[in-house]
C-alpha cells in the first residue's frame, strides 16, 4: 500500500477524490483514517461504496499497526483523513515516511471560529497548528479542491497567522 497521494477532506471519500484526483494521480485504492468512520458500520459501508476502489477505513490506532505495510507495498494508495489534526498525528507524531511530500487539502467546511484559506477551505486555530506542524516537517500543503482549481499554498496562507 505505497502512499501515492495525501489528502485532508472533511467529507473523506466522495466524487472529487474518486474521479478527479484518481484520474490525475492513479491509484489502486484508498486508505481513510478516521476513528468515527472506522467505528460506525453504516458510515464505513457508505464510504467504501463511494469509492469503487479497494478501500480501507481505519481508526488511527489501526492505521499505526498497518503503517509499515502501507509504505512498503507495491500498490499505490491515497491516504485521506477528515481533518489536519489526524494527518499531523500521522505525518509528524507517528513519523510516517513517504516519498510524497505534498498534502492536498480539499473541503474544510466553515464552522464557528474558522478563517477562510481558499474556496471551501476554512480552518480553526487548532487546525492552524496542525498545518504548521505538517509544513515544518517538510510537506507542501496545497489547498485545492480539484486539480484544475485555484491553489493556495500554506507557505502563503500561514502569513495570516504567523507574522
Amino acid at each position: 500500500m505505497a502512499i501515492s497521494f495525501i489528502r485532508i477532506d472533511d467529507r473523506i471519500i466522495h466524487g472529487q477524490v474518486v474521479t478527479r484526483w484518481a484520474m490525475e494521480k492513479p491509484c489502486d485504492g484508498i486508505i481513510a483514517v478516521n476513528d468515527a468512520a472506522a467505528n460506525n458500520p453504516v458510515l464505513k459501508t457508505a464510504l467504501k461504496a463511494a469509492s469503487g476502489k479497494k478501500t480501507f477505513i481505519f481508526s488511527y490506532e489501526k492505521f499505526l499497526s498497518k503503517m509499515e505495510q502501507a509504505v512498503n507495498s507495491d500498490k499505490k494508495y491515497f491516504l485521506i483523513t477528515k481533518d489536519p489534526i489526524t494527518m499531523a498525528k500521522i505525518l509528524v507524531d507517528s513519523n510516517l515516511e513517504t516519498k510524497v511530500k505534498k498534502v492536498n487539502v480539499g473541503p474544510q467546511s466553515a464552522r464557528e471560529g474558522t478563517v477562510n484559506i481558499n474556496n471551501n477551505a476554512d480552518i480553526t486555530n487548532d487546525e492552524v497548528e496542525a498545518y504548521e506542524k505538517i509544513f515544518n516537517k517538510g510537506y507542501r500543503v496545497d489547498f485545492r479542491l480539484v486539480p484544475d482549481a485555484k491553489s493556495v499554498l500554506w507557505s502563503e496562507a500561514r502569513k495570516k497567522f504567523y507574522k
